[in-house]
């Protein structure tokens, strides 16, 4: 089968919400994940990406920032998509240029609050705590050349109760992205083009 959107997931850590976007597309008629992406030899996305048979690239950050290796790899799997799910680093602009509004991030808040440079992961859960809000949830998002500022697609909340610990809000917040960045990613791919 060869489907007609295919997607790369960037992602630096643990990967689990990289795990739900390679399940949710496994069996998908139109949409298959064809590689993951990231700058870190030691992430569990790795193992995680294996198990479904999804190749792995991993690169370092002169070949990041040069863009030959990244945009070969893409090109070798014809990627249509790119969606960053965990992944730290500013995308350069050959990547924009190469992928516009075709590069889509999670944001584990409700932008433009708790975003930007060094927002992310419990770092995010922790100011959400500091400030006593009320609320906090998702942004999904296309990608600029800045932190956090491109387009929105998607948000959605989740209320933060005042005996919240940050672990408690991620918890919530993961809750939402598991169900629905697989989803949004779904109709957003599909109509992007």
């Amino acid at each position: 089968m060869n489907p007609s959107y295919r997607l790369a997931v960037f992602a630096s850590g643990n990967g689990t919400n990289a795990e739900e976007i390679f399940k949710y597309f496994q069996n998908h008629p139109s949409i298959r994940v064809v590689l993951l992406v990231t700058n870190n030899p030691e992430a569990k996305v790795i193992d995680r990406a294996r198990r479904f048979g999804v190749p792995s690239f991993v690169f370092s950050r002169p070949q990041f920032m040069d863009g030959g290796e990244v945009l070969a790899q893409l090109e070798e799997k014809k990627v249509t998509h790119v969606i960053l799910a965990g992944f730290l680093w500013l995308i350069p602009p050959y990547l924009l240029k190469e992928y516009p509004n075709r590069i889509v991030n999670i944001h584990p808040a409700l932008l433009p609050k708790f975003g930007g440079k060094g927002m992310y992961g419990m770092k995010v859960h922790e100011a959400v705590k500091v400030a006593g809000e009320k609320q906090t949830g998702i942004t999904i998002h296309t990608i600029n050349e800045n932190y956090d500022e491109g387009e929105f697609i998607f948000q959605t909340s989740c209320d933060v109760a005042p005996e919240d610990t940050p672990e408690a809000i991620q918890l919530k917040v993961q809750a939402l992205e598991y169900h629905h960045f697989p989803r949004v990613i779904e109709k957003w791919a599909t109509t992007a083009l």
